[in-house]
């Protein structure tokens, strides 16, 4: 039996797909940059073949393989293969003023085809039913038989306060397995969003929209990993920094919407071993900047937009720029523009230093010589053109515009170490004339992002409201607690070290009643 040893991770970027293997102690054997590709899977084949061919090791000492990818976000933000979802709403005979989907750019709606149905039930917070202790089954049945009439790809079901009794959406999502399959997407909004109904059914429905994306992505990774003999397991990168396994992240692809930025954080953290600092990912064509607290990134407090729709899934806190390597510079009049327009993946036939004609933020670093590329094609004698002085003032403004926003998100004066990593982060120097910033370009920075998807925890996450009319605060604690940690571990966690990273616990006082709202996140280590 080979002793399964090695994990791969892999990071879609817009501009490139990174790829890594890490040894049994998390160090790196190998890392691959290699262009991402219009069909995504011939990308992340042709980076995993290359990182193989480069390490040299026996595909069968490989233990996973995670992935962190942008096929749902895109998918969302160009409204492209979108399912066709039927939207089911149990609410009434309250919930029914704001109608599902009301705000939404119609291009969205069109896009997925979707229709609303309001039926009986839901409940209130404290878990006393608002029509019924079960759903009419009448209903439910006029109901589905439309939506079979219709061909709906998929379903997504919210009800009225199922953070905290979840009954009704379960009943309705078993009478789906019963009448149109056990295999029909059917996402419920109380396993992907927290509290806040319309938020919540947003994320449901857009979750529902991209299951069979991710699917097509999940078959696409499976088919190249084949091709290349790899029987380890899969993982997909989530949003908060945590791996889920292929099964899940087809179920709940919504989850993995900002993976991207996440993976580079995590990546950061474990490349500076710093477990509090600010991290500056500079990529092709944007910097995302994000801030990791006890080693996991900060989750956003807000609720987060995806295509131009509000949804209130954990996302992590992040400041986005057009900032990267291949970001274009302008002059106008005495102003020089840096961004948001980027060569991206073309920056080998744009850019000034590889024959091109495009002035990019790169060929400003290696004029500076802040920047030195280590490829045949780069050739810095091809700059000698540009005027000393502008070359100064082009790369304090690429210096400014990071280090402006690496302040914005900072809760506290108090300074903290800033980590460069992605690959565009060779534009900007580590000495930027200040004693007070501390920054810190680690070894392997350009691959960070692929690195955070391998090293990755599993995770599970409770968010709910109890009353403390019949129990004491320690123990729904303790509930809430031991529910995160299980689902974790039913996540692919080892039991033993699985732990709780975070917890919140908010007495809601404008609830009739003393109601404890519980957040709880527990992650760790993969069982191989």
């Amino acid at each position: 039996m080979a002793n399964k040893i090695y994990k791969i991770g892999v990071d879609v970027g817009g501009t490139n797909t990174d790829a890594v293997i890490l040894d049994q102690n998390d160090a790196v054997m190998s890392a691959v940059k290699t262009p991402t590709t219009n069909d995504v899977q011939s990308g992340i084949f042709n980076s995993i073949k290359k990182v193989l061919d480069l390490s040299k090791i026996d595909v069968n000492d490989i233990a996973y393989v995670s992935l962190g990818t942008t096929h749902a976000t895109n998918a969302i933000i160009r409204r492209k293969e979108l399912s066709k979802v039927a939207v089911v709403r149990i609410c009434l005979p309250a919930g029914k003023g704001v109608t599902p989907m009301a705000g939404w750019d119609d291009s969205i709606k069109k896009a997925m085809n979707a229709k609303y149905y309001l039926i009986h039930g839901g409940f209130e917070y404290d878990g006393r039913p608002l029509s019924n202790e079960l759903l009419d089954y009448d209903e439910c049945m006029g109901i589905l038989r439309d939506i079979k009439d219709r061909e709906f790809d998929a379903i997504a079901v919210t009800s009225i306060f199922s953070p905290a009794k979840d009954n009704h959406e379960k009943e309705f999502a078993k009478l789906v397995r019963e009448y149109l399959g056990e295999d029909f997407p059917v996402t419920l909004s109380t396993e992907i969003g927290s509290l806040g109904l319309l938020e919540r059914e947003n994320s449901a429905i857009l979750n529902a929209s991209v299951v069979s994306v991710a699917k097509k992505a999940a078959v696409g990774l499976v088919d190249a990993l084949q091709k290349l003999g790899i029987k380890g397991k899969v993982f997909f990168a989530q949003n908060d920094g945590t791996l889920m396994d292929l099964e899940h992240a087809v179920k709940y692809p919504v989850l993995t919407i900002g993976s991207g930025p996440t993976n580079s954080t995590r990546g950061a953290a474990y490349l500076s071993q710093l477990k509090n600092c600010i991290v500056a990912d500079i990529g092709g064509t944007s910097t995302d900047v994000g801030i990791l607290v006890n080693g996991f990134p900060r989750q956003s407090a807000f609720a987060v937009e995806v295509g131009g729709v509000l949804t209130n899934f954990r996302m992590p806190d992040l400041i986005s720029i057009g900032l990267g390597g291949g970001s274009i510079v302008t002059v106008e009049g005495d102003d020089i523009n840096i961004g948001p327009d980027s060569v991206g993946y073309q920056i080998k036939e744009k850019a000034i230093c590889f024959g091109g004609n495009t002035l990019t933020a790169t060929d400003i670093a290696i004029a500076a010589g802040v920047a030195q590329i280590d490829d045949p094609d780069c050739d810095p004698t091809k700059l000698q053109f540009l005027d000393p002085d502008f070359v100064i003032k082009a790369m304090e403004k690429i210096q400014n515009l990071v280090i402006e926003t690496c302040e914005k998100i900072k809760t506290s004066p108090e300074p903290l170490p800033i980590v460069l990593v992605g690959g565009g982060s060779v534009i900007m120097p580590i000495d930027v004339g200040d004693d007070s910033i501390e920054l810190i370009k680690p070894e392997n920075f350009g691959c960070a992002n692929a690195i955070g998807a391998a090293i990755a925890d599993a995770s599970g996450e409770i968010d709910g409201l109890w009353p403390t009319l019949k129990i004491s605060r320690e123990e729904i604690i303790q509930n809430a607690k031991a529910r995160a940690i299980e689902k974790a571990i039913s996540m692919g966690a080892k039991e033993d070290s699985t732990q709780i990273v975070d917890l919140e616990a908010v007495p809601l006082s404008y609830l009739p009643g003393n109601v404890l709202r519980v957040k709880v996140k527990a992650a760790g280590a993969l069982q191989l």
